[in-house]
């Protein structure tokens, strides 16, 4: 392939890859701002409008793995049309659903389609992208995925205000339709070497995961020490042992527990659940704040949540450009202290009051932050593991980012119901505060954490080639020489 007909392809797999991304990570949160308008129209009681969140995270979060594991099997280019394809057509069925019901099992089908599509778009825009410039493109696409999931409230409250719910659905279908032949002609196929399909670890980690997200999105509305929450939480973690046992004592198990002897995989992984317990839980809570309390619209309070939302979209390809030069790891600890600095200086200033003068600092600083972090941790999880083991990386960094953003959810919930509440505005700056310093600290132990991941000079002296990763030391060397390993 020539070179200009490499920047052609590679170009493609970053408009395919960050297309289909957006929509699949803005379906995270787009349903949120629309709630009131959907309970108006369809009915249902106040378990069945949080279902119609959850639904779609909770397939997303234990079938990420598992859609990755089906992409190195049978062909990744093949599974993502199929997952995009299926994605659309929910989509489709969600804006045309007659029912609450219809529409939470839509959800819960949307949910199975960004599963199998997501991993397998990192996956693919990998392969396409060459060594030398793939910091500045996986830059670009973590902007993409970062101001999906933080411009999903936005988006949401924009087209309910100003159209109807159900366009928040109609939304993804031209994209979607768009994408599909496309992705067919644009796209090269490619597998992972040697992959099979591991059955019994697919569901293990997928109850595991199941069990415990059930709790913890269940866990403020039937309590804590309920059936249901105690069943999930003592199941899943049931399932989760047998599922890093399995993975120990198997060899070629979707995820393979010696991947995790890399310092790299394992901190990445471990910073990226951190990252989104802090920042799903403080937007959960800030954005009902800047509505409820500062009586915003929807609009309004996603505008005004832009210096915050919208800065990944400037500062993620500039830090991906900044870690092929220095590495990784200094730039997403940086992040993530600025993303924990902002979250600390929103529970400084939050008041009933509170002017946006006094908010904007936090917000442009926990934006810096999270633009920082988005590009090199994408790039250091592809970079920690062997080219065909990639897919399963993927996906398992996904799923820890969802579960992480479940727990976030759940853990602030509950320090907000536990120290405030809904009845006045006082109540609800008591119980968002003490939250938000919670969510700070997450945050920072993840920047922390991050320091654990290998430097440029820890990579001069690790092994190479299939004997290092066979090892688990492939985490141990600097993320751009391995890319360019993988290229070769």
């Amino acid at each position: 392939m020539t070179p200009s007909a490499a920047r052609g392809s590679a170009a493609w797999a970053l408009v395919i890859t960050g297309a289909a991304s957006f929509m699949a990570a803005l379906d995270n949160l787009v349903v949120t701002t629309a709630l009131p308008s959907i309970r108006e129209d369809l009915g249902g009681a106040l378990g069945d409008l949080e279902w119609t969140v959850n639904a779609y995270t909770l397939t997303f979060a234990v079938l990420l793995m598992f859609g990755a594991a089906l992409g190195d099997r049978f062909g990744r280019r093949r599974l993502f049309l199929t997952g995009l394809t299926v994605f659309t057509g929910a989509s489709a069925a969600a804006a045309l659903a007659p029912g609450i019901d219809a529409l939470i099992a839509a959800r819960a089908v949307q949910g199975v389609g960004a599963a199998i599509m997501m991993p397998l778009a990192l996956t693919l825009l990998t392969a396409a992208v060459p060594a030398e410039r793939r910091g500045a493109a996986l830059g670009i696409f973590g902007a993409i995925t970062g101001l999906a999931v933080a411009s999903g409230p936005l988006v949401g409250g924009s087209l309910t205000e100003h159209f109807s719910w159900d366009w928040i659905f109609w939304l993804n279908v031209p994209i979607g339709l768009a994408l599909l032949p496309l992705a067919r002609l644009r796209l090269k196929e490619s597998y992972g070497p040697g992959a099979r399909l591991d059955v019994p670890g697919t569901v293990l980690i997928s109850g595991g995961l199941f069990g415990i997200v059930y709790a913890l999105v269940n866990a403020n509305t039937d309590g804590w020490t309920s059936t249901s929450v105690l069943l999930g939480l003592f199941a899943g973690t049931a399932l989760l042992v047998a599922f890093v046992r399995h993975g120990v004592r198997r060899p070629d198990a979707m995820l393979p527990m010696r991947l995790f002897r890399s310092r790299a995989f394992t901190g990445i992984n471990a910073a990226s659940l951190l990252m989104f317990l802090g920042m799903f839980g403080s937007i959960f809570l800030l954005s009902q704040f800047l509505q409820g309390v500062l009586g915003y619209s929807p609009t309004e309070a996603g505008l005004r949540m832009l210096p915050w939302t919208a800065m990944p979209l400037l500062v993620a390809p500039i830090s991906g450009l900044v870690s092929d030069r220095i590495g990784g790891r200094p730039v997403v600890a940086v992040g993530l202290a600025l993303q924990a600095i902002g979250l600390g200086w929103f529970a400084l200033v939050i008041e009933p009051g509170v002017s946006y003068a006094a908010q904007l600092p936090a917000l442009i600083i926990s934006g810096i932050g999270m633009g920082l972090y988005f590009a090199p941790a994408a790039s250091l999880v592809m970079s920690s593991v062997r080219p065909a083991e990639q897919g399963i990386a993927s996906g398992a960094n996904n799923a820890l980012r969802e579960v992480g953003g479940a727990l976030g959810v759940a853990i602030l919930g509950a320090v907000f119901a536990a120290q405030g509440g809904y009845e006045s505005g006082d109540s609800f700056v008591d119980g968002t505060v003490p939250a938000l310093w919670i969510g700070a600290g997450a945050v920072a132990l993840a920047a922390l954490t991050a320091l654990m991941i290998p430097g440029r000079r820890a990579g001069r002296t690790a092994p190479t080639g299939e004997n290092a990763a066979a090892a688990g030391e492939v985490g141990d060397t600097d993320d751009k020489d391995l890319r360019e390993r993988a290229a070769v």
